[in-house]
């Protein structure tokens, strides 16, 4: 009988140090979930550097890498009581989504990255979610603009998505207030790119908001060169306004033929035409009395110093004036430093936790807070065009 209790006792006892020891796996499981820091502060890039969309992303590497040289020129990140220095990990999704998933794979798999900065469009962005949310690393996009991009299909928020930019539904309500109010347009011809969420998402938003009368709604694809037959059938309808999102590839045509054809009513777009190509594809002469929202205006320098510090270094080492997608992507390298050092650690699901809770964080896109489902709060500027420059700024809140 005391030869069996004896058994019992140390089987029971060996089941318990079992239970201890599966009890510490666990919670070690539990606290290395993500990736951690080693020597550097390994962040990624997901861009797209080759491809159609190959001009935002260089635009956005560029920013990138501002950054990161400041951050890693001031002694690097403070994470507790040391500092680490960013080291960078860049590769092309080559403006494709089976590649952007592909290229998540690897930075958050092999790479060991504790953060990514990209993809720049919401297609390739919502592509690379699964591999994110698998691997539990944040990312940052700089102007994935689709208000769902943070969600997941059930409406609650992607834990490990982010942007540092504005949704659609605001960018496309906020041009249909600033036509009504401000250019008193009461009749609009709206031109949208249908190629994508972006054009299509912008109109919806645009449309819901405008209390006038659209008297044409008419589309475009990616890659038209040749708008004239629908801008012959505008110039025959009274219209005070065009509304056409889309990027500057396509709407500086459209400025250029709607002024070959005779048209002068003011044309309104997105952020997708705030480039300095527009002009060049336009005419200078032609693109006037032209109007984009954008999260950033080029005159923002006279009253932020952040901004005014930014475009200083940025002309320095570029030698031209900052782009609005170069100032989103440098911001979205700040607001991953500013995670970090709020929580006090570099590990992946600690700096989504850190990205979560930003408040009042000064970029050089303005002050921004982020809210519930991770999109930051912030003013939005509209520039008007004359001669192809900038001539004034409008800000909306």
């Amino acid at each position: 009988m005391k030869k069996w209790e004896k058994q019992t006792m140390k089987i029971a006892a060996l089941g318990a140090m079992a239970l201890t020891l599966a009890g510490c796996a666990t919670a070690k499981s539990s606290s290395s979930q993500g990736n951690n820091p080693g020597k550097t502060i390994k962040i990624g890039v997901n861009m797209e550097l080759s491809g159609s969309a190959a001009g935002y992303g260089e635009q956005q590497k560029q920013g990138i890498q501002l950054a990161v040289k400041k951050i890693n020129k001031s002694g690097g990140i403070k994470v507790g009581g040391t500092k680490k220095k960013i080291q960078l990990v860049i590769r092309d999704n080559k403006t494709s989504n089976t590649t952007a998933a592909s290229v998540a794979a690897q930075l958050v798999n092999n790479d060991k990255v504790v953060a990514v900065v990209g993809p720049a469009t919401t297609s390739a962005g919502t592509a690379a979610i699964p591999n994110m949310t698998k691997a539990a690393v944040p990312s940052v996009s700089p102007s994935a603009t689709d208000p769902d991009y943070t969600l997941q299909k059930s409406g609650k928020v992607q834990k490990y998505i982010f942007r540092a930019c504005y949704q659609n539904n605001f960018q496309g309500a906020t041009a249909a207030t600033f036509v009504t109010k401000n250019l008193k347009a009461k009749r609009v011809a709206i031109l949208t790119d249908n190629s994508s969420d972006y054009g299509t998402g912008l109109t919806k938003a645009f449309k819901k908001q405008y209390r006038g009368t659209v008297v044409s709604s008419q589309t475009f694809q990616e890659g038209d060169k040749d708008f004239n037959a629908i801008l012959t059938a505008l110039k025959h309808k009274k219209i005070d306004a065009i509304y056409a999102p889309g990027y500057y590839s396509e709407i500086g045509l459209i400025v250029k033929q709607a002024r070959q054809a005779g048209i002068k009513a003011p044309i309104v777009g997105s952020d997708g035409m705030a480039d300095a190509k527009l002009a060049q594809i336009a005419g200078k002469s032609n693109a006037t009395n032209v109007y984009y929202t954008t999260p950033f205006s080029t005159k923002a320098s006279a009253t932020n110093n952040v901004a005014s510090k930014f475009m200083s270094a940025y002309k320095a080492k570029y030698g031209s004036t900052a782009p609005t997608f170069s100032t989103l992507a440098y911001d979205s390298v700040y607001m991953i430093k500013a995670a970090i050092e709020k929580e006090g650690s570099a590990n992946s699901v600690k700096i989504a936790d850190g990205l979560a809770k930003l408040k009042n964080f000064k970029g050089v896109t303005g002050t921004a807070t982020i809210d519930k489902q991770h999109n930051p709060e912030k003013t939005i500027s509209i520039e008007q065009l004359t001669n192809g420059v900038v001539s004034k700024v409008y800000n909306v809140k």
